[in-house]
């Protein structure tokens, strides 16, 4: 999507100074549109080909950021349709709904505990949506106060009433929610208070022809920290937006170059279930759900994750030393890859064994033992300098340590160089638990 060498050097000033550092401007055009150079070198730019160059260099969906802190969440900044083409860069933010109308601290306070252990990471919930519906400004402001005082989750503040979105961002304004929303009727006011507290808004049309325009309005307006909602509510139609809106973005449509959000909820929590997984699947950058309950949230984060992990890097656990049951100085001392599955296998199977030992996790780049062998990353010498980097030996009053059983080739060379005595462990961790009882003395 990105602008080639020749097209950028067309807005050069062609003065050839040598001041930013490459021997021509053609040069640092090829520079820039590698993502070499920074068009800030160059001290002769125009203002004008300076915006062309940002504009036509922007991605073609823009980043936006919603909340502060540690919890503050970014979206967008996606360049591609299929993700086997690159990767997506930021994750669907999972919103869970909590009406003025009901015990928002309760809510809220279920809703903190969502949080899940998988592989390793922790994954979470992103966002709560607080929504007017008493059609009280009073009471919507003190359900927003209510929710902020009880999360640190980013807040999304709904409603279509300019007075009770005001009320509401005089308390959660400092903590940049995400404002919904602004439409043909409104959209004034709307990105007035937006502006005012720098906060991103949410742009709703009735169609998508409705959408551009009003998105359009604002952007006159001067305001550009946006995000769409179509504003379809059957699955089909929601679908079939969410498609047309990333198709056009990538063609550079800019009306439609900004993040989506879209409600999947619904009465029946496995319906609502359903047509979130499908929305995650198909671009929102936003989903809003009404269900608080474990078993209707943990699928949408599993479905997260998959789709957005990186297809070209491996899921990897930290190269670190890892405890099994309080291990103490007479515990083995396991080496293995930090490709997740295989460290979560060799201490799934060790606790099965009810044997307290050490895992130490050579960094492979997150592959698996005999794939990191094979390409050269798996060594004595990588085991080698893991162990002394660690200091897994200070730990323990004898000098063993278990290689798995696949690359029982580098038992000798690791024993040169670590000075350990190297025992060849079971191909696969499996046999971890009749192997500490045959060959491991505590």
């Amino acid at each position: 999507m990105g602008l080639t060498g020749l097209e950028i050097f067309k807005q050069l000033p062609k003065k050839n100074c040598k001041e930013c550092g490459q021997p021509t401007c053609l040069a640092f055009a090829m520079q820039l549109a590698a993502g070499k150079a920074s068009l800030d070198a160059c001290p002769y730019v125009s203002d004008a080909a300076r915006e062309a160059l940002d504009s036509a260099s922007a991605p073609p969906v823009a980043l936006i950021k919603i909340g502060v802190g540690e919890k503050a969440i970014e979206l967008g900044n996606e360049t591609v349709l299929f993700r086997h083409d690159k990767r997506f860069e930021h994750p669907t933010a999972i919103t869970i709904r909590v009406s003025d109308n009901e015990d928002v601290k309760a809510k809220v306070e279920k809703i903190n505990k969502l949080v899940f252990d998988r592989v390793g990471q922790i994954h979470e919930v992103s966002m709560v949506a607080i929504t007017n519906d008493s059609g009280d400004a009073a009471k919507f402001a003190e359900a927003v106060k209510t929710a902020q005082d009880n999360t640190a989750y980013p807040l999304m503040l709904v409603t279509s009433d300019v007075a009770a979105m005001e009320k509401a961002l005089e308390v959660a304004g400092a903590n940049k929610p995400l404002v919904y929303a602004a439409d043909a009727n409104n959209y004034e006011a709307m990105t007035n208070l937006a502006k005012k507290y720098e906060a991103p808004l949410v742009v709703k049309g009735t169609d998508l022809n409705n959408l551009a325009e009003v998105v359009e309005k604002v952007v006159a307006l001067g305001y550009k920290n946006l995000m769409l909602d179509s504003g379809a509510t059957e699955i089909s139609r929601m679908v079939a937006d969410q498609v047309q809106i990333r198709r056009s973005a990538l063609k550079l449509f800019r009306p439609f170059g900004y993040p989506t959000v879209a409600f999947a909820t619904n009465d029946d929590p496995m319906m609502e279930a359903m047509n979130a997984a499908t929305l995650i699947a198909k671009y929102a950058a936003v989903v809003v759900v009404n269900s608080a309950e474990p078993e209707h949230i943990l699928p949408l984060i599993t479905l997260r994750l998959n789709i957005y992990t990186d297809p070209q890097k491996p899921i990897a656990v930290e190269s670190k030393i890892y405890e099994i049951l309080n291990p103490g100085p007479d515990a083995p001392v396991l080496i293995t890859t930090n490709f997740s599955l295989s460290y979560f296998c060799v201490a799934g199977d060790t606790e099965a064994a009810r044997m307290p030992a050490y895992i130490i996790p050579v960094d492979t780049d997150g592959i698996s033992v005999l794939t990191a062998w094979a390409a050269g990353k798996f060594t004595p010498e990588s085991i080698a300098d893991t162990i002394k980097k660690l200091g897994i030996m200070e730990k323990v009053n004898h000098n063993k340590i278990i290689i798995p059983g696949g690359v029982a080739v580098l038992s000798g060379k690791t024993a040169e160089l670590t000075g350990c005595e190297v025992i060849v462990g079971p191909r696969e961790s499996a046999g971890l638990p009749s192997f500490f009882k045959q060959r491991w003395n505590k």
